[in-house]
């Protein structure tokens, strides 16, 4: 696990705000919000993000059978807040073998979802959703909703041991990237997302092992 805020854009080092910045700085990127340490896999992990966070807090529900979640992560500082949050889950893949999934949300510009990706710029780029729609996610208030708002998801990245998605919701960014590739088949079965800030999201969590995705760079296996 990383003990140390790096770059969203590139999980490099930063230099700490100082007398003359209040921003943190990565040597390639210039000044960005800092990606905290990863949180452990447990209740109080979850409520170390919600409570800074200022942006959704993003899970599946129901999980699908047999997942479970595997970590938290934000992007952001005491005087900032979370801008981007991350929550990892792990399971079995649709096709063979085990699979891993983030879900990130975050504000335009911050480029933890295109670091995962495999993208250049900071954002999936003009011209993503040009064509239609390559999967759907239901977006709901609640746990007992029977319906929501639906957010269109396009493929993205270049990444080839993985499948990134994308699209816009509540104002913000929302990523799915998946590993291996073929867990991509995952986003073509209804998936719900519940936002974990919302009131009466005390749900039943099921916690399993410790996401090493959380700390990897989009050009490395953990």
């Amino acid at each position: 696990m990383r003990a140390e805020p790096t770059c969203p854009r590139c999980a490099g080092p930063l230099h700490a705000p100082n007398l003359w910045s209040s921003d943190w700085s990565c040597g390639v990127h210039g000044a960005v919000l800092p990606w905290q340490p990863p949180r452990r896999p447990c209740a109080e992990g979850l409520s170390a993000v919600l409570r800074d966070a200022r942006v959704p807090v993003w899970t599946p529900w129901p999980l699908p059978r047999g997942w479970l979640i595997t970590g938290f992560a934000t992007a952001g500082d005491e005087r900032t807040g979370a801008r981007a949050t991350v929550v990892a889950l792990s399971g079995p893949g649709l096709l063979s073998g085990p699979a891993d999934m983030l879900v990130i949300a975050e504000e335009p510009g911050i480029g933890l979802g295109a670091h995962y990706a495999g993208l250049d710029g900071p954002d999936p780029g003009q011209g993503f959703d040009g064509d239609p729609p390559h999967v759907k996610l239901d977006v709901r208030s609640g746990p007992a909703a029977t319906s929501g708002h639906c957010v269109p998801m396009w493929a993205v990245g270049s990444a080839p041991d993985r499948a990134a998605y994308v699209g816009e919701a509540m104002g913000n960014w929302l990523w799915v990237i998946l590993w291996p590739a073929e867990a991509g088949v995952l986003m073509l079965e209804p998936q719900n997302l519940l936002d974990l800030r919302e009131p009466g999201m005390e749900l039943d969590l099921p916690y399993g092992a410790y996401s090493p995705f959380l700390d990897a760079r989009p050009d490395a296996k953990p």
